[in-house]
Protein backbone atom coordinates (compact mmCIF):
# COMPACT_ATOMS: atom_id res chain seq x y z
CA UNK A 1 0.00 0.00 0.00
CA UNK A 2 2.89 2.53 1.11
CA UNK A 3 4.63 1.78 -2.59
CA UNK A 4 1.28 2.33 -4.19
CA UNK A 5 0.26 5.77 -2.33
CA UNK A 6 4.13 6.80 -2.95
CA UNK A 7 3.88 5.72 -6.56
CA UNK A 8 0.31 8.11 -6.92
CA UNK A 9 1.81 10.68 -5.03
CA UNK A 10 4.76 10.75 -7.61
CA UNK A 11 2.55 11.27 -10.34
CA UNK A 12 1.04 14.79 -9.26
CA UNK A 13 4.23 15.92 -7.54
CA UNK A 14 4.80 18.00 -10.88
CA UNK A 15 1.70 19.14 -11.69
CA UNK A 16 -0.67 21.79 -11.52
CA UNK A 17 -2.92 20.39 -9.11
CA UNK A 18 -1.02 21.84 -6.17
CA UNK A 19 -2.39 25.40 -7.36
CA UNK A 20 -5.87 24.19 -7.16
CA UNK A 21 -5.64 23.91 -3.67
CA UNK A 22 -4.93 27.60 -2.72
CA UNK A 23 -7.62 29.08 -4.84
CA UNK A 24 -10.70 28.29 -2.53
CA UNK A 25 -8.52 29.50 0.86
CA UNK A 26 -7.13 32.74 -0.68
CA UNK A 27 -10.52 33.81 -2.22
CA UNK A 28 -12.48 32.86 1.64
CA UNK A 29 -9.66 35.04 2.96
CA UNK A 30 -10.04 37.80 0.76
CA UNK A 31 -14.00 37.56 1.73
CA UNK A 32 -13.24 37.47 5.20
CA UNK A 33 -11.07 40.06 4.99
CA UNK A 34 -13.45 42.55 3.37
CA UNK A 35 -16.98 41.75 5.25
CA UNK A 36 -17.26 44.10 8.17
CA UNK A 37 -18.23 41.98 11.44
CA UNK A 38 -21.52 42.81 13.73
CA UNK A 39 -19.39 43.90 16.79
CA UNK A 40 -22.10 41.50 19.17
CA UNK A 41 -20.70 38.18 17.47
CA UNK A 42 -17.76 36.09 17.86
CA UNK A 43 -15.30 37.52 15.04
CA UNK A 44 -13.70 34.11 15.03
CA UNK A 45 -17.09 32.26 14.33
CA UNK A 46 -18.31 35.23 12.46
CA UNK A 47 -15.42 35.15 10.42
CA UNK A 48 -15.30 31.44 9.76
CA UNK A 49 -19.58 31.45 8.72
CA UNK A 50 -18.47 34.19 6.26
CA UNK A 51 -15.34 32.18 4.44
CA UNK A 52 -17.70 29.12 4.45
CA UNK A 53 -20.15 30.62 2.06
CA UNK A 54 -17.69 30.72 -0.61
CA UNK A 55 -15.59 27.69 0.80
CA UNK A 56 -18.09 25.25 1.97
CA UNK A 57 -21.02 25.90 -0.38
CA UNK A 58 -19.21 25.78 -3.75
CA UNK A 59 -15.18 25.10 -3.89
CA UNK A 60 -15.32 22.47 -1.51
CA UNK A 61 -17.96 20.19 -3.32
CA UNK A 62 -15.73 21.11 -7.01
CA UNK A 63 -12.35 20.11 -5.79
CA UNK A 64 -13.59 17.19 -4.76
CA UNK A 65 -15.16 16.35 -8.35
CA UNK A 66 -11.68 17.52 -9.49
CA UNK A 67 -9.31 15.93 -7.42
CA UNK A 68 -10.72 12.49 -7.99
CA UNK A 69 -10.87 13.16 -11.76
CA UNK A 70 -7.19 14.47 -12.03
CA UNK A 71 -6.08 11.26 -10.19
CA UNK A 72 -7.15 9.11 -12.62
CA UNK A 73 -7.04 11.09 -15.52
CA UNK A 74 -3.00 9.50 -15.73
CA UNK A 75 -4.24 5.60 -16.89
CA UNK A 76 -7.60 7.01 -18.81
CA UNK A 77 -4.44 8.26 -20.81
CA UNK A 78 -2.69 5.75 -23.28
CA UNK A 79 -3.90 2.54 -21.68
CA UNK A 80 -2.50 4.10 -18.78
CA UNK A 81 -4.93 1.61 -16.33
CA UNK A 82 -2.89 -1.63 -18.08
CA UNK A 83 0.28 -0.24 -17.64
CA UNK A 84 -0.43 0.19 -13.76
CA UNK A 85 -2.69 -3.14 -13.32
CA UNK A 86 0.16 -4.91 -14.89
CA UNK A 87 2.76 -4.60 -12.56
CA UNK A 88 2.05 -6.68 -8.94
CA UNK A 89 0.00 -4.47 -7.36
CA UNK A 90 -3.83 -5.48 -6.01
CA UNK A 91 -7.00 -3.54 -7.81
CA UNK A 92 -7.59 -2.81 -3.87
CA UNK A 93 -4.89 -0.83 -3.17
CA UNK A 94 -4.61 1.24 -6.16
CA UNK A 95 -8.32 2.26 -5.43
CA UNK A 96 -7.52 3.05 -2.03
CA UNK A 97 -4.33 4.95 -2.46
CA UNK A 98 -6.08 7.00 -5.19
CA UNK A 99 -8.85 7.71 -2.49
CA UNK A 100 -6.42 8.63 -0.07
CA UNK A 101 -4.70 10.94 -2.38
CA UNK A 102 -8.05 12.76 -2.84
CA UNK A 103 -8.47 13.06 0.97
CA UNK A 104 -4.98 14.29 1.51
CA UNK A 105 -5.29 17.08 -1.10
CA UNK A 106 -8.74 18.12 0.59
CA UNK A 107 -7.21 18.19 3.83
CA UNK A 108 -4.66 20.77 2.64
CA UNK A 109 -7.13 22.67 1.66
CA UNK A 110 -8.82 22.70 4.66
CA UNK A 111 -5.57 23.49 6.64
CA UNK A 112 -4.72 26.38 4.70
CA UNK A 113 -8.26 27.43 4.60
CA UNK A 114 -7.58 27.35 8.55
CA UNK A 115 -4.08 29.47 8.10
CA UNK A 116 -6.36 31.82 6.24
CA UNK A 117 -8.73 32.78 9.42
CA UNK A 118 -5.65 32.62 11.60
CA UNK A 119 -4.50 35.63 9.29
CA UNK A 120 -7.64 37.03 8.81
CA UNK A 121 -7.48 37.56 12.97
CA UNK A 122 -4.07 38.61 12.99
CA UNK A 123 -4.82 41.80 10.25
CA UNK A 124 -7.71 42.35 12.21
CA UNK A 125 -6.28 41.99 15.66
CA UNK A 126 -9.42 40.14 16.85
CA UNK A 127 -9.70 39.71 20.86
CA UNK A 128 -9.60 36.61 22.79
CA UNK A 129 -8.28 33.67 22.11
CA UNK A 130 -9.30 31.55 19.32
CA UNK A 131 -12.00 29.23 20.15
CA UNK A 132 -9.95 26.36 18.93
CA UNK A 133 -12.72 23.41 19.86
CA UNK A 134 -15.58 25.03 17.52
CA UNK A 135 -12.42 26.07 14.79
CA UNK A 136 -11.04 22.58 14.44
CA UNK A 137 -15.00 21.48 14.93
CA UNK A 138 -15.73 23.26 11.93
CA UNK A 139 -12.54 22.42 9.41
CA UNK A 140 -12.58 18.56 10.42
CA UNK A 141 -16.54 18.62 9.87
CA UNK A 142 -16.09 20.45 6.42
CA UNK A 143 -13.29 17.72 5.61
CA UNK A 144 -15.18 14.20 7.25
CA UNK A 145 -18.34 16.00 4.91
CA UNK A 146 -17.01 15.56 1.68
CA UNK A 147 -15.88 11.68 1.93
CA UNK A 148 -18.77 10.61 0.09
CA UNK A 149 -18.49 13.03 -2.23
CA UNK A 150 -15.07 11.70 -2.75
CA UNK A 151 -16.09 8.09 -2.89
CA UNK A 152 -18.58 8.97 -5.64
CA UNK A 153 -16.43 11.10 -7.50
CA UNK A 154 -14.01 8.62 -7.73
CA UNK A 155 -16.64 5.68 -8.63
CA UNK A 156 -17.46 8.15 -11.56
CA UNK A 157 -13.77 9.24 -12.59
CA UNK A 158 -12.54 5.45 -12.42
CA UNK A 159 -15.69 4.29 -14.66
CA UNK A 160 -15.32 7.35 -17.33
CA UNK A 161 -12.54 8.21 -19.48
CA UNK A 162 -13.88 11.39 -19.76
CA UNK A 163 -12.06 14.07 -17.89
CA UNK A 164 -15.20 16.68 -18.27
CA UNK A 165 -18.07 13.74 -17.55
CA UNK A 166 -17.60 13.68 -13.76
CA UNK A 167 -16.86 17.46 -13.57
CA UNK A 168 -19.95 18.05 -15.04
CA UNK A 169 -22.14 15.56 -12.75
CA UNK A 170 -20.40 17.17 -9.90
CA UNK A 171 -21.29 21.11 -10.61
CA UNK A 172 -24.76 20.33 -11.76
CA UNK A 173 -25.29 18.95 -8.18
CA UNK A 174 -23.58 21.49 -6.50
CA UNK A 175 -25.05 24.63 -8.26
CA UNK A 176 -28.93 23.88 -6.11
CA UNK A 177 -26.43 24.00 -2.80
CA UNK A 178 -27.77 27.88 -2.59
CA UNK A 179 -31.13 26.43 -2.32
CA UNK A 180 -30.81 23.34 -0.42
CA UNK A 181 -29.23 24.39 2.58
CA UNK A 182 -31.89 26.67 3.65
CA UNK A 183 -34.37 23.70 3.24
CA UNK A 184 -34.76 21.80 6.73
CA UNK A 185 -36.62 19.30 4.79
CA UNK A 186 -34.05 18.70 1.83
CA UNK A 187 -30.96 19.92 3.36
CA UNK A 188 -30.03 17.61 5.88
CA UNK A 189 -30.43 14.83 3.06
CA UNK A 190 -28.24 16.30 0.24
CA UNK A 191 -24.91 14.94 0.25
CA UNK A 192 -23.36 18.25 -1.75
CA UNK A 193 -24.45 20.48 0.84
CA UNK A 194 -22.88 19.12 3.91
CA UNK A 195 -19.59 20.42 4.16
CA UNK A 196 -21.42 23.47 4.39
CA UNK A 197 -23.61 22.57 6.99
CA UNK A 198 -20.68 20.83 8.52
CA UNK A 199 -18.21 23.97 8.66
CA UNK A 200 -20.63 26.58 10.21
CA UNK A 201 -20.44 27.09 13.49
CA UNK A 202 -23.49 26.29 16.04
CA UNK A 203 -24.36 27.34 19.30
CA UNK A 204 -26.62 24.51 19.80
CA UNK A 205 -24.83 21.52 20.97
CA UNK A 206 -27.56 19.08 20.23
CA UNK A 207 -25.95 19.05 16.73
CA UNK A 208 -23.47 16.85 17.82
CA UNK A 209 -19.84 16.72 17.46
CA UNK A 210 -19.58 18.00 13.68
CA UNK A 211 -22.39 20.85 13.39
CA UNK A 212 -24.80 18.36 11.84
CA UNK A 213 -27.45 16.34 13.57
CA UNK A 214 -26.61 12.98 14.52
CA UNK A 215 -29.11 11.26 12.26
CA UNK A 216 -26.85 13.26 9.36
CA UNK A 217 -23.69 11.82 10.34
CA UNK A 218 -24.11 8.46 11.08
CA UNK A 219 -26.86 8.07 8.12
CA UNK A 220 -26.19 10.65 5.18
CA UNK A 221 -21.76 10.87 6.11
CA UNK A 222 -20.64 8.03 7.36
CA UNK A 223 -23.49 5.95 5.77
CA UNK A 224 -23.22 6.80 2.24
CA UNK A 225 -19.10 6.90 2.56
CA UNK A 226 -19.15 3.51 3.28
CA UNK A 227 -22.28 2.58 0.55
CA UNK A 228 -20.58 4.44 -2.11
CA UNK A 229 -17.29 3.48 -1.20
CA UNK A 230 -17.32 -0.55 -1.30
CA UNK A 231 -19.82 0.21 -4.87
CA UNK A 232 -16.48 1.55 -6.52
CA UNK A 233 -14.26 -0.49 -4.79
CA UNK A 234 -16.22 -3.15 -5.94
CA UNK A 235 -16.67 -1.65 -9.42
CA UNK A 236 -13.35 -1.22 -9.67
CA UNK A 237 -12.22 -5.08 -8.82
CA UNK A 238 -14.66 -6.30 -11.15
CA UNK A 239 -14.20 -3.82 -14.52
CA UNK A 240 -12.44 -5.00 -17.66
CA UNK A 241 -9.20 -3.13 -18.28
Amino acid sequence: MVNVLSSEFLKIKKSSIWGLIFISPLLSTLVGLGETMDETMNPWLGTIGLMSFLHALLFLPLLTGVFSAFVCRFEHIGGGWKQLLSMPVSRNNVYISKYLLVMGLLALTQLLFLAGLIVIGEIKGFEGPIPWNMVTTSVVGGWIACLPLAALQMLVSVAWSSFAAPLAINVILTIPNILVVNSAEYGPYHPWAQPFLAMMPRSDESFGALNVSPETLYFVILGSFVLLFLSGLTYFNRKEI
